[in-house]
């Protein structure tokens, strides 16, 4: 690892340190019956275990890339402290609960940060009323959106400024339901081509966790981001399709205890990922593969031999590579649109947008 992107790793781990500690305050201070500003009923326990499970979720661990992105946003035309910088973060963060509350929902997903999910936690306590689990998830997820979106309007800065990078937010989130929506239809498609997957990237991650963070930060700097739209879009782009490129590569070849959810989860679940597109191609005229590859696409629970045999079939078709290798080509491709922002922003930080998309493709979870 170069120096340039250990200083780049070092400010990211430095951002999410100084946000843990504001964004557990900020939850805080909602469950306060007494001064938080929620005013939640006199009675009844829904309403507070639904708020303590978006809390306990959303302090479960997490990259915080979008943390990280939204300072360095702002530093690419400051070096100064931003107003405003805390809000936003909270807010995208909170956005992700509200999306990944849902996604475990649609998913089924048990596991979610080394924890239960916020629907099976439901599920544990109401085993006899699934359909009231259903509902309890649908409902903390959406409280998780609209707490967002009341972190971003009450933050410490000009009224008008809040309202824009409220607009960016919803907009976002607006865009992340499409995606979600898109995720679904995608799995109707036997092998959905490639840029149909683009499209669900974009749509279901890519505006809300890479171009929508650094529109906030530039707009919470004081800074138009509208006349360099463009070349935001393009690097959110490629680094969003690299990012989820590698996750898939992680979903069948990484480490379980760092990801912290078991192998196989959009396998299981038979979503056409780019792994899963890739495997199909590549076992297309092979019945026996085909074969492996249908004991887990599809089966929730398969059996973990199944599924060690088809990670040794795609290593030996060699679908890890070319799955690496399609993530480091569309992180390069990020990399070389940030080297060209030198010429009208700060150096320092965008020597971290440069170098981030390299930590994007090489990491553990």
């Amino acid at each position: 690892m170069n120096d340039v992107l250990t200083a780049a790793l070092r400010r990211a781990a430095d951002h999410q340190h100084r946000f843990e500690a504001r964004f557990a305050a900020h939850l805080d201070a909602l469950a306060d019956p007494a001064a938080g500003p929620l005013e939640p009923p006199p009675h009844g326990r829904f309403p507070a275990r639904a708020l303590a499970l978006v809390r306990e979720l959303s302090l479960r661990g997490g990259k915080r890339l979008r943390v990280a992105l939204l300072h360095e946003a702002a530093a690419l035309v400051t070096d100064r402290p931003v107003p405003g910088l805390d809000a936003a973060a909270i807010g995208v963060e909170l956005l992700h609960t509200h999306g990944l509350i849902h996604d475990d929902l649609i998913d089924d997903a048990p596991v979610r940060r080394g924890g239960p999910s916020t629907y099976h936690a439901y599920r544990q306590e109401f085993p006899d009323r699934p359909d009231t689990a259903l509902a309890l998830t649908v409902l903390a997820g959406d409280l998780a959106a609209f707490l967002a979106v009341r972190a971003l309007l009450s933050g410490d800065l000009p009224p008008a400024r809040a309202l824009a990078m409220a607009t960016v937010a919803t907009d976002a989130a607006a865009a992340a339901v499409n995606g979600q929506l898109l995720d679904l239809e995608r799995d109707f498609h036997p092998a959905p081509e490639t840029e149909f997957l683009h499209t669900v990237t974009e749509y279901k991650s890519t505006r809300y966790s890479i171009l929508a963070p650094l529109r906030l930060g530039l707009l919470a700097a004081g800074a138009d981001p509208a006349p360099h739209d463009a070349e935001l879009r393009a690097y959110a782009t490629a680094l969003g399709i690299a990012n989820q490129i590698h996750d898939d590569w992680l979903d069948l070849f990484g480490d379980p205890a760092a990801l912290g959810k078991p192998l196989g989860t959009d396998l299981r679940a038979g979503r056409r990922s780019y792994l899963v597109r890739a495997l199909l191609a590549a076992t297309a005229d092979d019945a026996p593969a085909r074969a492996t590859l249908h004991a887990v696409l599809g089966v929730p629970h398969p059996d973990e031999d199944a599924l060690a045999e088809l990670r040794d079939l795609a290593r030996a078709r060699g679908l890890d590579r070319t799955l690496h290798d399609e993530a480091a080509r569309h992180a390069h491709r990020a990399a070389t649109l940030a080297t060209a922002w030198q010429r009208h922003w700060r150096p320092d930080a965008v020597a971290f947008f440069t170098h981030l998309p390299a930590w994007s493709v090489t990491r553990d979870h």
